[in-house]
């Protein structure tokens, strides 16, 4: 699967475009793409959306950063949200192909660069955040600019997670992982600013109201009315219609109405989706029935046809002796993880299965690094063959060839152990996802976390074959017999995990 991640970094400067249009363009490195740019005058702050795999996405976000603090003076800088570096916040946001735990590492190493080399102050948050009360961007931006840089070299709970205890004019910068977020402004038709903080408090979830919703109180100048500024941090668990309903609800409170709202920056389709069949109250609304998806979707039978990994198949069907057994065994198991987190998305986001989110939320991020894992191990496996047979056509006409072409088969024959055991245990790794998912997954999902167990029982059945038949090979018998009891252990463990997952599938599909 592709590997798509996007990065949003938030730059306070909002009225110069050139300056916006300069750093955007030291961003557009190849493999990026550019998604939206947005310029808030009232706001003095621009929101940058691309994406890429996470490298090229690290790349493009340090060269946003130090274009930034080049032409951005915290000094000289005023506007309505608040702020504390000229690159404010950068999060690395999983899309597809990607784990959060890979968006917290790469928030990680860039945090670690841009200190180095940049001599910028960095505040890791969110998912990346290395303390509970630096997961909230708006706690650690507490004070803003001024703040910051008055108290750093002295207060313990300023200390930066990367870089020096100073702030320089381009102030210090949050770089973080998150989930899809939208920037959400609503506009209420009064100039009254206490409306819109009392709104506002009342919407956030700092001070009682909903989860995963962030909001301020801003007077916009320029229009004579007042706005509640949000972010919706999780809009699947707390949906855009129903923040809206709450703050017309608290506006009415004071006599005000809703004038308007925007969105700032991108936001998943599934977002509008949500809120169009909630207030249009459709019954049974299926994604299918949207034109734009049908459109763009092949029909069911086309769409299979299109996932058959052909190439692979008549690769595995000519008379190469690579791929083989092998790789087909490590594919099965990378089809078990795919199904296994397939059965925590459908999981996932369901207030049925709130109290089990966390978990499956893990059970998803686990799939898709052994899926990876599994898939890199398709051709490891052809290699170490390869290996194997090169070892075998060495010459031997001589002691010292015979002694070295010996030598090169046992060593290319452990390799040829080693990788059909790692599919095992990657394999005995996708069965105990398996059996989570089956246990507290989506009812209606349950026969895939089932499948998910038949899958990684194959793989590992299928390497063991290839385990036995290379060990038959090695002339240390004590070293194969050591190979042989690890694989029969995971066999062993195997046929138990999935005869518990068939039992546990079994027993939710009657009910």
């Amino acid at each position: 699967m592709r590997q798509i991640v996007e990065c949003v970094p938030n730059f306070s400067e909002g009225r110069r475009q050139e300056v916006v249009d300069e750093i955007v363009t030291a961003m557009r490195t190849e493999g990026v793409v550019i998604l939206d740019v947005q310029l808030d005058p009232d706001h003095n702050r621009a929101v940058v959306s691309f994406v890429g795999d996470l490298a090229t996405c690290e790349q493009a976000a340090y060269a946003g950063i130090a274009a930034a603090a080049q032409r951005i003076n915290l000094d000289e800088h005023q506007g309505e949200h608040p702020r504390m570096g000229a690159t404010d916040v950068v999060p690395f946001v999983p899309i597809s192909g990607v784990t959060m735990d890979e968006c917290i590492a790469a928030a990680k190493r860039l945090g670690e660069r841009v200190a180095r080399e940049l001599d910028l102050p960095v505040y890791l948050y969110g998912e990346a955040a290395q303390v509970p009360e630096r997961q909230s961007l708006p706690a650690i931006r507490k004070g803003e600019y001024e703040a910051i840089r008055d108290s750093i070299a002295t207060d313990p709970a300023r200390v930066p997670d990367f870089g020096d205890k100073r702030l320089g004019p381009a102030g210090a910068t949050a770089i973080g992982a998150r989930y899809p977020l939208i920037a959400y402004n609503i506009y209420l038709d009064t100039n009254r600013l206490p409306v819109a903080e009392a709104v506002a408090k009342a919407v956030r979830e700092s001070s009682g109201g909903m989860k995963n919703v962030q909001a301020k109180g801003f007077e916009i100048a320029e229009r004579g009315v007042v706005q509640v500024s949000m972010n919706l941090l999780r809009h699947d668990l707390t949906p855009i219609h129903r923040v809206t309903e709450l703050v017309r609800r608290e506006a009415e409170r004071h006599g005000v109405k809703v004038q308007s709202s925007e969105v700032v920056g991108l936001l998943p389709q599934k977002a509008l989706v949500d809120a169009a069949e909630w207030y249009l109250q459709i019954e049974g609304f299926r994604p299918e029935q949207v034109l734009e998806n049908r459109l763009v979707a092949p029909e069911p039978e086309e769409r299979s046809a299109s996932l058959v990994p052909k190439e692979f198949l008549t690769a595995l069907a000519s008379d190469a002796p690579t791929p083989g057994g092998g790789s087909v065994a490590a594919l099965s198991g990378a089809v078990g993880a795919a199904l296994a987190s397939m059965v925590s998305s459908l999981t996932i986001g369901r207030e049925k299965y709130a109290a089990v989110e966390k978990d499956m939320r893990q059970v998803r991020e686990q799939a898709a690094v052994l899926q990876r894992e599994l898939v890199d191990l398709m051709a490891t496996d052809s290699a170490a063959f390869d290996e194997v047979m090169a070892a075998y056509k060495l010459p031997r006409a001589t002691t010292e060839e015979a002694d070295v072409r010996r030598e090169a088969i046992q060593a290319a024959l452990r390799r040829a152990i080693e990788v059909p055991l790692e599919t095992m245990r990657r394999s005995m790794a996708v069965l105990r996802l398996s059996r989570t998912a089956a246990e507290l997954g989506n009812t209606n999902a349950v026969s895939d976390a089932g499948v998910a167990a038949y899958m990684a029982h194959a793989a590992a059945q299928g390497a063991s074959l290839n385990v036995e038949i290379n060990v038959m090979g090695l002339r240390d018998l004590d070293e194969g017999d050591r190979y042989r009891r690890e694989a029969g252990d995971l066999l062993r463990e195997a046929r138990s995990l999935v005869d518990e997952v068939d039992r546990q599938v079994r027993a939710r599909i009657a009910g």
